[in-house]
């Protein structure tokens, strides 16, 4: 059996190899199999982790996702994220993949892969709705795949969102500032949404023609994000249609409404943007094709990189 630890696969990951792993995932749901997400918590309720397994040609496993807020008082991250992967001739666990920072990499990737099948090619104004620490990986995967210039960055508490646009711009090079959420829809050509909201974030009128919006942060019932109103006037699109009516932000579009996964786009059987004028919609409420090719590229790429030079 194999393990990589998380400070073995934080030194492993890049943007390029997140997006690379995405993409095959989403060529591979059309072929691979996923199966219900089950949801638990710990002890303590306030605890929370999910199981997200699924089955594809090269693997078949489960990531265990968990929330434990309580670790701020210890000096480490809220989430934490492992990868369990299956000898597919046997049963027995062939790897076990710690992956919390390469799990944000790769729900960056996730993003960054459908703004560069959807969002218009001039996209240049990037925002961000949410300051948590999602926020900063989907603003530089999405600047590697579209001439991002500006990022305008929105959050509940205004010195948050400025330090924020502070950490982008020293990280980025990019022109990062705050901003309210109403200037920023109306000048955005991407909008990132990553938050725990249960309530929509901003009004649909403020949303332009030819606006591309990736929402990343709806993972189970009751958490939204976008406005019902939206879906009048955008094409959605998801990862999976099934979840995404369950536990992602489609729970709240009309039963009618029609949703393209991007794995249908990507293989070109199906329809991506038509026009500079089209809003579209991105949900993305994760699944275990993700992760599972993520953990095969890291154990790959450790296979090639034996003196564990940083990157």
């Amino acid at each position: 059996m194999r393990v990589l630890d998380e400070a073995r696969t934080a030194h492993l990951i890049d943007d390029e190899l997140a997006l690379a792993a995405a993409r095959e995932a989403f060529l591979a749901t059309g072929r691979g199999a996923v199966f219900p997400v089950v949801i638990g918590h710990g002890s303590d309720r306030v605890n929370r982790f999910t199981l997200k397994s699924g089955a594809a040609a090269t693997a078949a496993g489960v990531k265990i996702g968990s929330y434990w807020p309580g670790n701020d008082a210890h000096g480490i991250p809220r989430h934490n994220s492992t990868v369990i992967l299956l000898d597919q001739r046997t049963g027995r666990v062939a790897a076990v993949v710690e992956a919390s920072l390469a799990n944000a990499y790769r729900t960056a990737a996730a993003d960054a892969l459908a703004v560069q099948t959807l969002a218009r090619p001039d996209s240049r104004v990037l925002t961000v709705i949410g300051t948590g620490h999602q926020a900063l990986h989907d603003v530089r995967a999405v600047a590697k795949v579209r001439p991002v210039d500006t990022v305008l960055v929105v959050g509940r508490r205004p010195e948050a969102a400025a330090a924020l646009a502070a950490t982008i711009r020293a990280r980025t090079g990019l022109d990062a500032r705050a901003e309210s959420v109403e200037a920023a829809c109306r000048a955005a050509d991407v909008i990132t949404t990553a938050t725990t909201a249960k309530t929509p974030l901003f009004d649909a009128d403020w949303i332009r023609p030819g606006t591309h919006i990736s929402a990343m942060g709806a993972d189970g019932a009751g958490k939204q994000e976008l406005p019902p109103a939206l879906y009048d006037r955008a094409d959605l699109f998801c990862d999976l249609v099934e979840q995404a009516r369950v536990i992602g932000e489609f729970q709240h579009a009309p039963a009618t409404a029609t949703i393209t996964t991007l794995g249908d786009v990507l293989r070109a059987s199906a329809p991506g943007r038509g026009s500079g004028e089209q809003i579209t919609v991105f949900d993305s409420s994760g699944f275990a094709l993700q992760d599972l090719a993520l953990a095969t590229a890291l154990l790959d790429r450790d296979d090639n990189d034996p003196a564990g030079e940083p990157r």
